[in-house]
């Protein structure tokens, strides 16, 4: 993890009640789990991987559906609520350790604007090698959520989020994103991002992120 992607981990909000209150959100709080996580991610990522790539016979099918059932059974007394799982909460981990995200890493982030590489994997399969555009409008979702974060703005939700495909997003291939604040007027924040392959501009993303009125959900 780079010195900027640390700092995810020191930004300090603490007492600030027009941030911390808003909305009712939980506190979010960086964790560092035991080294088990991390394999355990990356184990359950390959999972998603093969389960949209296999075509087994139906012997292996079963005894595959069988350790899935063993596995939620042994998982499912652990469940926990919104914000205690270090899912999404791991900053060094790809895609901060949750599954629903993209596996990226954080590689600045600043109020002068957040940085992430990382690679779409078979998972994110649209058709034809390419990765589905479905997946793109998360991945930059998931920056703008970061770029408010970082920028030092209240919790926001976005209210709206426009994506222009500019060439075909690969999978299995090292891409960077890139975005940061425009112009904030009152409760609004104007970011634009960009999503590259080295110097090919594959997408780019304007959005508006609103701060929540007390007690917004």
């Amino acid at each position: 993890m780079s010195e900027q992607a640390a700092d995810v981990t020191r930004l300090d909000h603490e007492g600030d009640d027009e941030y911390e209150h808003h909305g009712g959100f939980p506190k979010y709080e960086p964790v560092t789990p035991g080294p088990d996580w991390a394999r355990f991610v990356d184990g359950m990522r390959t999972l998603q991987d093969l389960a949209v790539s296999v075509d087994a016979p139906d012997d292996v099918l079963a005894a595959a559906a069988d350790q899935v059932e063993k596995l939620a059974e042994l998982l499912g007394p652990h469940v926990a609520p919104e914000g205690r799982s270090p899912a999404g909460r791991t900053i060094e981990l790809p895609g901060r350790g949750s599954l629903l995200l993209p596996p990226w890493n954080i590689e600045k982030f600043g109020p002068d604007g957040v940085r992430s590489t990382g690679m779409f994997r078979r998972y994110h399969l649209g058709g034809n090698g390419a990765a589905h555009g479905g997946t793109l409008p998360l991945l930059f979702d998931d920056l703008m959520g970061m770029i408010v974060h970082a920028y030092g703005r209240p919790i926001s939700r976005t209210a709206y989020l426009h994506v222009d495909y500019r060439a075909i997003t690969p999978l299995n291939t090292t891409l960077a994103i890139e975005g940061k604040v425009d112009r904030v007027d009152g409760r609004k924040t104007y970011i634009t991002a960009r999503l590259t392959h080295g110097e090919t501009l594959l997408a780019e993303c304007e959005a508006l992120m609103l701060v929540l009125l007390p007690g917004q959900p």
